[in-house]
Protein backbone atom coordinates (compact mmCIF):
# COMPACT_ATOMS: atom_id res chain seq x y z
CA UNK A 1 0.00 0.00 0.00
CA UNK A 2 2.76 2.47 0.98
CA UNK A 3 4.83 1.51 -2.05
CA UNK A 4 1.79 2.05 -4.31
CA UNK A 5 1.11 5.48 -2.81
CA UNK A 6 4.71 6.63 -3.34
CA UNK A 7 4.63 5.55 -6.98
CA UNK A 8 1.34 7.32 -7.67
CA UNK A 9 1.61 10.48 -9.93
CA UNK A 10 -2.05 11.47 -9.96
CA UNK A 11 -1.57 14.50 -7.54
CA UNK A 12 1.63 15.85 -9.02
CA UNK A 13 -0.12 18.33 -11.21
CA UNK A 14 -1.99 19.75 -8.26
CA UNK A 15 1.23 20.19 -6.25
CA UNK A 16 3.09 21.71 -9.20
CA UNK A 17 0.20 24.08 -9.89
CA UNK A 18 0.06 25.16 -6.26
CA UNK A 19 3.80 25.84 -6.22
CA UNK A 20 3.64 27.73 -9.52
CA UNK A 21 0.77 29.90 -8.31
CA UNK A 22 2.95 31.49 -5.61
CA UNK A 23 5.24 33.48 -7.97
CA UNK A 24 2.36 34.07 -10.38
CA UNK A 25 0.18 35.60 -7.65
CA UNK A 26 3.15 37.55 -6.31
CA UNK A 27 3.74 38.99 -9.77
CA UNK A 28 0.06 39.83 -10.20
CA UNK A 29 0.00 41.50 -6.79
CA UNK A 30 3.13 43.46 -7.67
CA UNK A 31 1.59 44.65 -10.93
CA UNK A 32 -1.58 45.74 -9.14
CA UNK A 33 0.41 47.50 -6.41
CA UNK A 34 2.60 49.26 -8.97
CA UNK A 35 -0.41 50.34 -11.04
CA UNK A 36 -2.29 51.58 -7.99
CA UNK A 37 0.72 53.49 -6.66
CA UNK A 38 1.39 55.06 -10.06
CA UNK A 39 -2.26 56.05 -10.47
CA UNK A 40 -2.45 57.58 -6.99
CA UNK A 41 0.85 59.39 -7.50
CA UNK A 42 -0.57 60.94 -10.70
CA UNK A 43 -3.66 62.08 -8.81
CA UNK A 44 -1.49 63.56 -6.08
CA UNK A 45 0.60 65.35 -8.73
CA UNK A 46 -2.56 66.94 -10.10
CA UNK A 47 -3.47 68.13 -6.60
CA UNK A 48 0.03 69.55 -6.12
CA UNK A 49 -0.11 71.36 -9.46
CA UNK A 50 -3.48 72.90 -8.57
CA UNK A 51 -2.22 73.95 -5.16
CA UNK A 52 0.96 75.58 -6.51
CA UNK A 53 -0.99 77.50 -9.17
CA UNK A 54 -3.59 78.69 -6.66
CA UNK A 55 -0.93 79.95 -4.25
CA UNK A 56 0.95 81.57 -7.12
CA UNK A 57 -2.17 83.52 -8.11
CA UNK A 58 -2.41 85.06 -4.62
CA UNK A 59 1.20 85.18 -3.47
CA UNK A 60 2.86 88.43 -2.47
CA UNK A 61 6.34 89.08 -1.18
CA UNK A 62 6.31 89.06 2.62
CA UNK A 63 3.33 86.71 2.90
CA UNK A 64 3.57 84.77 6.17
CA UNK A 65 4.58 81.12 6.15
CA UNK A 66 1.35 80.20 7.95
CA UNK A 67 -0.70 82.06 5.37
CA UNK A 68 1.07 80.28 2.54
CA UNK A 69 0.75 76.86 4.16
CA UNK A 70 -2.94 77.28 4.99
CA UNK A 71 -3.80 78.40 1.47
CA UNK A 72 -1.88 75.52 -0.08
CA UNK A 73 -3.35 72.97 2.36
CA UNK A 74 -6.91 73.90 1.49
CA UNK A 75 -6.46 73.58 -2.27
CA UNK A 76 -4.39 70.40 -1.96
CA UNK A 77 -6.90 68.66 0.29
CA UNK A 78 -9.81 69.75 -1.89
CA UNK A 79 -8.21 68.26 -4.99
CA UNK A 80 -7.43 65.01 -3.19
CA UNK A 81 -11.15 64.13 -3.10
CA UNK A 82 -10.76 62.75 -6.61
CA UNK A 83 -7.96 60.52 -5.41
CA UNK A 84 -10.08 59.42 -2.45
CA UNK A 85 -12.78 58.25 -4.85
CA UNK A 86 -10.26 56.40 -6.98
CA UNK A 87 -8.86 54.69 -3.91
CA UNK A 88 -12.08 52.86 -3.05
CA UNK A 89 -11.19 49.16 -2.56
CA UNK A 90 -11.25 47.24 -5.83
CA UNK A 91 -11.80 43.48 -5.68
CA UNK A 92 -9.06 41.41 -7.33
CA UNK A 93 -10.04 38.05 -5.88
CA UNK A 94 -12.81 37.24 -3.45
CA UNK A 95 -10.37 37.28 -0.55
CA UNK A 96 -8.10 40.18 -1.70
CA UNK A 97 -8.81 43.92 -2.12
CA UNK A 98 -6.63 46.90 -3.07
CA UNK A 99 -5.96 48.97 0.03
CA UNK A 100 -6.11 52.78 -0.22
CA UNK A 101 -2.87 54.73 -0.29
CA UNK A 102 -2.08 57.14 2.52
CA UNK A 103 -0.84 60.66 1.76
CA UNK A 104 2.14 62.05 3.63
CA UNK A 105 2.56 65.59 4.89
CA UNK A 106 2.13 68.51 2.49
CA UNK A 107 4.99 71.01 2.41
CA UNK A 108 5.21 74.43 0.74
CA UNK A 109 7.99 76.97 0.38
CA UNK A 110 8.55 80.25 -1.44
CA UNK A 111 11.81 81.66 -2.75
CA UNK A 112 13.03 84.41 -5.02
CA UNK A 113 13.54 88.16 -4.97
CA UNK A 114 12.41 91.27 -6.79
CA UNK A 115 9.59 90.50 -9.17
CA UNK A 116 10.42 86.79 -9.69
CA UNK A 117 9.41 84.19 -7.11
CA UNK A 118 9.00 80.41 -7.03
CA UNK A 119 6.37 78.40 -5.16
CA UNK A 120 7.40 74.78 -4.44
CA UNK A 121 4.97 72.20 -3.05
CA UNK A 122 5.57 68.52 -2.38
CA UNK A 123 4.07 65.44 -0.79
CA UNK A 124 4.30 61.64 -0.87
CA UNK A 125 2.08 58.58 -0.75
CA UNK A 126 2.48 55.12 0.77
CA UNK A 127 0.57 52.15 -0.60
CA UNK A 128 0.37 48.94 1.51
CA UNK A 129 1.34 45.99 -0.65
CA UNK A 130 -0.39 42.62 -0.90
CA UNK A 131 2.69 40.69 0.12
CA UNK A 132 3.95 40.83 3.69
CA UNK A 133 4.81 44.23 5.13
CA UNK A 134 6.10 45.59 1.83
CA UNK A 135 5.01 49.21 1.16
CA UNK A 136 5.06 51.00 -2.18
CA UNK A 137 5.93 54.69 -2.03
CA UNK A 138 6.13 57.68 -4.36
CA UNK A 139 7.08 61.35 -3.91
CA UNK A 140 6.01 64.20 -6.15
CA UNK A 141 6.43 67.98 -6.28
CA UNK A 142 5.33 70.98 -8.32
CA UNK A 143 7.11 74.29 -8.90
CA UNK A 144 5.41 77.46 -10.11
CA UNK A 145 7.22 80.57 -11.30
CA UNK A 146 5.48 83.84 -10.42
CA UNK A 147 6.54 86.91 -12.39
CA UNK A 148 5.14 89.95 -10.60
CA UNK A 149 4.94 91.96 -13.80
CA UNK A 150 5.67 95.63 -14.45
CA UNK A 151 6.14 98.55 -12.08
CA UNK A 152 2.88 100.41 -11.48
CA UNK A 153 1.59 103.68 -10.07
CA UNK A 154 -2.12 102.99 -9.42
CA UNK A 155 -3.94 99.78 -8.40
CA UNK A 156 -7.63 99.17 -7.63
CA UNK A 157 -8.04 96.03 -5.51
CA UNK A 158 -11.79 95.33 -5.55
CA UNK A 159 -12.36 91.97 -7.32
CA UNK A 160 -15.82 92.75 -8.74
CA UNK A 161 -16.60 96.47 -8.59
CA UNK A 162 -18.02 98.34 -11.56
CA UNK A 163 -15.72 101.22 -12.59
CA UNK A 164 -13.12 100.13 -10.08
CA UNK A 165 -10.65 102.39 -11.90
CA UNK A 166 -12.33 105.53 -13.18
CA UNK A 167 -11.13 108.63 -15.05
CA UNK A 168 -13.94 111.11 -15.31
CA UNK A 169 -14.67 114.71 -16.31
CA UNK A 170 -12.23 117.28 -17.62
CA UNK A 171 -9.20 115.30 -16.56
CA UNK A 172 -5.67 114.78 -17.81
CA UNK A 173 -3.81 111.93 -16.17
CA UNK A 174 -0.25 111.46 -17.38
CA UNK A 175 1.62 108.41 -16.08
CA UNK A 176 4.04 107.87 -18.94
CA UNK A 177 6.34 104.99 -18.06
CA UNK A 178 3.95 103.72 -15.38
CA UNK A 179 1.24 101.03 -15.40
CA UNK A 180 -2.28 101.35 -14.00
CA UNK A 181 -4.20 98.24 -12.96
CA UNK A 182 -7.56 96.99 -11.72
CA UNK A 183 -8.28 93.62 -10.12
CA UNK A 184 -12.01 93.85 -10.84
CA UNK A 185 -13.46 91.31 -13.23
CA UNK A 186 -16.36 93.61 -14.17
CA UNK A 187 -17.10 94.42 -17.81
CA UNK A 188 -16.32 98.08 -17.00
CA UNK A 189 -13.42 97.43 -14.64
CA UNK A 190 -11.63 100.36 -16.33
CA UNK A 191 -13.77 103.34 -17.22
CA UNK A 192 -12.82 106.54 -18.98
CA UNK A 193 -15.63 109.00 -19.52
CA UNK A 194 -16.31 112.58 -20.58
CA UNK A 195 -13.34 114.47 -21.96
CA UNK A 196 -10.84 112.72 -19.69
CA UNK A 197 -7.46 112.08 -21.27
CA UNK A 198 -5.17 109.27 -20.13
CA UNK A 199 -1.61 108.33 -20.98
CA UNK A 200 0.32 105.50 -19.34
CA UNK A 201 2.76 102.73 -20.06
CA UNK A 202 -0.11 100.24 -19.99
CA UNK A 203 -3.52 99.48 -18.49
CA UNK A 204 -3.98 95.99 -17.01
CA UNK A 205 -7.32 94.62 -15.87
CA UNK A 206 -8.86 91.38 -14.62
CA UNK A 207 -12.06 92.47 -16.36
CA UNK A 208 -12.77 94.61 -19.39
CA UNK A 209 -12.26 98.29 -20.26
CA UNK A 210 -14.68 100.98 -21.41
CA UNK A 211 -13.66 104.20 -23.12
CA UNK A 212 -9.96 103.46 -23.51
CA UNK A 213 -10.30 103.42 -27.28
CA UNK A 214 -10.37 107.23 -27.38
CA UNK A 215 -8.40 110.01 -25.64
CA UNK A 216 -6.03 107.30 -24.38
CA UNK A 217 -2.37 106.75 -25.15
CA UNK A 218 -0.86 103.47 -23.99
CA UNK A 219 2.75 102.65 -24.80
CA UNK A 220 1.80 98.96 -24.78
CA UNK A 221 -0.76 99.57 -27.54
CA UNK A 222 -4.01 98.09 -26.23
CA UNK A 223 -5.20 97.55 -22.66
CA UNK A 224 -4.39 94.07 -21.37
CA UNK A 225 -7.67 92.64 -20.15
CA UNK A 226 -8.72 89.41 -18.40
CA UNK A 227 -5.39 89.13 -16.60
CA UNK A 228 -4.53 87.54 -13.25
CA UNK A 229 -5.28 89.86 -10.29
CA UNK A 230 -2.23 91.83 -9.15
CA UNK A 231 -0.98 91.37 -5.60
CA UNK A 232 -1.39 94.02 -2.93
CA UNK A 233 2.15 95.39 -2.43
CA UNK A 234 1.42 96.47 1.16
CA UNK A 235 -0.40 93.31 2.25
CA UNK A 236 2.57 92.30 4.41
CA UNK A 237 2.82 95.64 6.25
CA UNK A 238 1.79 95.54 9.91
CA UNK A 239 0.53 98.80 11.45
CA UNK A 240 2.20 99.96 14.66
CA UNK A 241 0.81 99.14 18.09
CA UNK A 242 -1.39 101.80 19.66
CA UNK A 243 0.21 104.08 22.19
CA UNK A 244 -1.48 106.17 24.87
CA UNK A 245 -3.77 108.84 23.49
CA UNK A 246 -2.22 112.26 22.89
CA UNK A 247 -4.23 115.47 22.90
CA UNK A 248 -4.02 118.05 20.14
CA UNK A 249 -3.22 121.59 21.28
CA UNK A 250 -5.73 124.36 20.61
CA UNK A 251 -5.27 126.84 17.82
CA UNK A 252 -5.70 127.31 14.09
CA UNK A 253 -2.07 126.37 13.47
CA UNK A 254 -0.55 123.45 15.38
CA UNK A 255 2.60 121.35 15.19
CA UNK A 256 2.42 117.72 16.25
CA UNK A 257 4.98 115.03 17.08
CA UNK A 258 4.43 111.34 16.41
CA UNK A 259 2.01 109.45 18.61
CA UNK A 260 -1.52 108.06 18.89
CA UNK A 261 -4.45 110.48 18.59
CA UNK A 262 -7.90 109.28 19.64
CA UNK A 263 -11.12 110.78 18.23
CA UNK A 264 -9.40 114.05 17.40
CA UNK A 265 -10.71 116.42 14.76
CA UNK A 266 -8.00 118.28 12.89
CA UNK A 267 -8.37 121.24 10.54
CA UNK A 268 -6.73 124.58 9.92
CA UNK A 269 -2.97 124.45 9.45
CA UNK A 270 -1.30 121.31 10.79
CA UNK A 271 2.41 120.56 10.64
CA UNK A 272 3.65 117.05 11.41
CA UNK A 273 7.19 116.43 12.59
CA UNK A 274 8.88 113.36 11.11
CA UNK A 275 7.49 110.12 12.54
CA UNK A 276 4.53 107.75 12.69
CA UNK A 277 1.03 109.04 13.46
CA UNK A 278 -1.87 106.78 14.45
CA UNK A 279 -5.36 108.28 14.35
CA UNK A 280 -8.06 106.21 16.10
CA UNK A 281 -11.39 107.62 14.98
CA UNK A 282 -11.86 111.32 14.42
CA UNK A 283 -11.65 113.47 11.31
CA UNK A 284 -8.78 115.08 9.48
CA UNK A 285 -10.71 117.58 7.40
CA UNK A 286 -8.85 120.28 5.51
CA UNK A 287 -10.86 122.79 3.52
CA UNK A 288 -10.52 126.35 2.31
CA UNK A 289 -7.07 127.69 3.05
CA UNK A 290 -6.03 124.95 5.47
CA UNK A 291 -2.89 122.87 5.11
CA UNK A 292 -1.43 119.52 6.10
CA UNK A 293 2.36 119.49 5.99
CA UNK A 294 4.86 116.83 7.03
CA UNK A 295 8.17 115.43 5.82
CA UNK A 296 9.18 111.84 6.62
CA UNK A 297 5.75 110.96 8.02
CA UNK A 298 3.40 107.97 7.89
CA UNK A 299 -0.25 108.57 8.79
CA UNK A 300 -2.30 105.54 9.93
CA UNK A 301 -6.10 105.92 9.84
CA UNK A 302 -7.81 103.35 12.06
CA UNK A 303 -11.20 102.69 13.68
CA UNK A 304 -13.08 104.82 11.17
CA UNK A 305 -10.72 107.80 11.12
CA UNK A 306 -11.20 109.87 7.96
CA UNK A 307 -9.00 112.14 5.87
CA UNK A 308 -10.44 114.71 3.47
CA UNK A 309 -8.43 117.35 1.67
CA UNK A 310 -10.38 119.53 -0.74
CA UNK A 311 -11.03 123.09 -1.78
CA UNK A 312 -7.86 125.17 -1.78
CA UNK A 313 -6.24 123.25 1.06
CA UNK A 314 -2.55 122.54 0.62
CA UNK A 315 -1.07 119.07 1.06
CA UNK A 316 2.67 118.75 1.39
CA UNK A 317 3.47 115.27 2.62
CA UNK A 318 6.33 112.84 2.05
CA UNK A 319 7.11 109.44 3.60
CA UNK A 320 10.16 108.14 5.45
CA UNK A 321 12.77 106.66 3.11
CA UNK A 322 13.89 103.91 5.51
CA UNK A 323 12.44 101.68 8.21
CA UNK A 324 9.32 99.45 8.20
CA UNK A 325 7.12 102.17 6.71
CA UNK A 326 9.52 103.44 4.07
CA UNK A 327 7.63 104.94 1.15
CA UNK A 328 4.21 104.91 2.92
CA UNK A 329 2.58 108.29 3.54
CA UNK A 330 -1.09 107.45 4.17
CA UNK A 331 -2.18 104.00 5.35
CA UNK A 332 -5.87 103.37 6.00
CA UNK A 333 -6.59 100.21 7.99
CA UNK A 334 -7.88 97.20 6.07
CA UNK A 335 -11.18 97.31 7.98
CA UNK A 336 -11.64 101.06 7.54
CA UNK A 337 -14.16 101.66 4.73
CA UNK A 338 -14.35 105.47 5.09
CA UNK A 339 -13.87 107.18 1.72
CA UNK A 340 -10.50 108.88 1.32
CA UNK A 341 -10.39 112.15 -0.59
CA UNK A 342 -7.19 113.94 -1.52
CA UNK A 343 -7.03 117.14 -3.53
CA UNK A 344 -3.66 117.88 -5.09
CA UNK A 345 -4.39 121.56 -5.60
CA UNK A 346 -1.79 123.89 -7.08
CA UNK A 347 1.09 124.19 -4.65
CA UNK A 348 0.46 120.76 -3.18
CA UNK A 349 3.05 118.01 -3.18
CA UNK A 350 2.04 114.50 -2.14
CA UNK A 351 4.74 111.83 -2.35
CA UNK A 352 4.56 108.20 -1.31
CA UNK A 353 1.99 105.43 -1.09
CA UNK A 354 -1.63 106.39 -0.44
CA UNK A 355 -3.25 103.15 0.71
CA UNK A 356 -6.90 102.40 1.52
CA UNK A 357 -7.58 98.75 0.55
CA UNK A 358 -11.18 98.69 1.80
CA UNK A 359 -12.22 102.20 0.72
CA UNK A 360 -12.79 104.34 -2.31
CA UNK A 361 -10.09 106.89 -3.07
CA UNK A 362 -10.78 110.09 -4.96
CA UNK A 363 -7.64 111.84 -6.11
CA UNK A 364 -8.10 115.26 -7.62
CA UNK A 365 -4.90 116.52 -9.16
CA UNK A 366 -4.30 120.07 -10.28
CA UNK A 367 -0.56 119.76 -10.69
CA UNK A 368 1.39 121.30 -13.53
CA UNK A 369 3.61 119.31 -15.87
CA UNK A 370 6.65 120.63 -14.01
CA UNK A 371 5.27 119.46 -10.66
CA UNK A 372 5.17 115.69 -11.12
CA UNK A 373 4.48 113.69 -7.97
CA UNK A 374 6.06 110.41 -6.91
CA UNK A 375 2.71 109.09 -5.72
CA UNK A 376 1.42 105.52 -5.64
CA UNK A 377 -2.31 104.99 -5.08
CA UNK A 378 -3.82 101.68 -3.90
CA UNK A 379 -7.50 101.52 -3.00
CA UNK A 380 -10.57 99.34 -3.17
CA UNK A 381 -11.77 101.60 -5.99
CA UNK A 382 -10.08 104.71 -7.41
CA UNK A 383 -11.44 107.79 -9.15
CA UNK A 384 -9.03 110.31 -10.64
CA UNK A 385 -10.13 113.79 -11.65
CA UNK A 386 -8.30 117.01 -12.41
CA UNK A 387 -4.82 117.07 -13.89
CA UNK A 388 -2.34 114.58 -12.50
CA UNK A 389 1.24 114.01 -13.62
CA UNK A 390 2.79 111.02 -11.89
CA UNK A 391 6.45 110.07 -12.02
CA UNK A 392 7.42 106.50 -12.76
CA UNK A 393 11.03 106.55 -11.56
CA UNK A 394 10.71 107.13 -7.82
CA UNK A 395 12.86 104.44 -6.22
CA UNK A 396 14.71 106.80 -3.88
CA UNK A 397 11.62 108.81 -2.91
CA UNK A 398 9.70 105.62 -2.06
CA UNK A 399 12.42 104.00 0.03
CA UNK A 400 12.96 101.26 -2.60
CA UNK A 401 9.38 100.04 -2.12
CA UNK A 402 8.06 98.96 -5.51
CA UNK A 403 4.62 97.99 -6.77
CA UNK A 404 4.22 95.41 -9.55
CA UNK A 405 1.08 94.51 -11.51
CA UNK A 406 0.17 92.13 -14.31
CA UNK A 407 1.54 88.92 -12.84
CA UNK A 408 2.15 85.82 -14.91
CA UNK A 409 2.18 82.27 -13.53
CA UNK A 410 3.87 79.28 -15.13
CA UNK A 411 4.15 75.67 -13.97
CA UNK A 412 7.84 74.92 -14.50
CA UNK A 413 8.07 71.51 -12.83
Amino acid sequence: MLRKFCKSERGNYTVITAIALVPIMTAVAGVVDYATTTRDAASMQNALDASALAVGSQYFSGMSEDGLQNMGDQVFEGNLHLMDKQNAPVAVQPSVAVQPSTVGSFSLSASGAGNIHYITVSSSIKHPGFIGAMNWGASRRAVVKVSAGQEACVLALDPHASRAMQFQGSTTVDMAGCVIASNSDATDSFYRGGSARLSALCAISSGDAVGLDTNTTLQCGQPRIHQYPSSDPLAGVTPPAYGSCTNVPNGKSVTLSQGTFCNQNLNGNVTLNAGVYVFKGGQLNFNGNGSLVGKGVTIFLTQGATLTVNGNAITDLSPPTSGPYAGITIYQARDNTAALQVNGTSGSNLTGYVYAPAASITYTGNASVTNQNCIRIIGDTITMTGNSYVKSNCTADLGNRLMYVGRSIALVQ
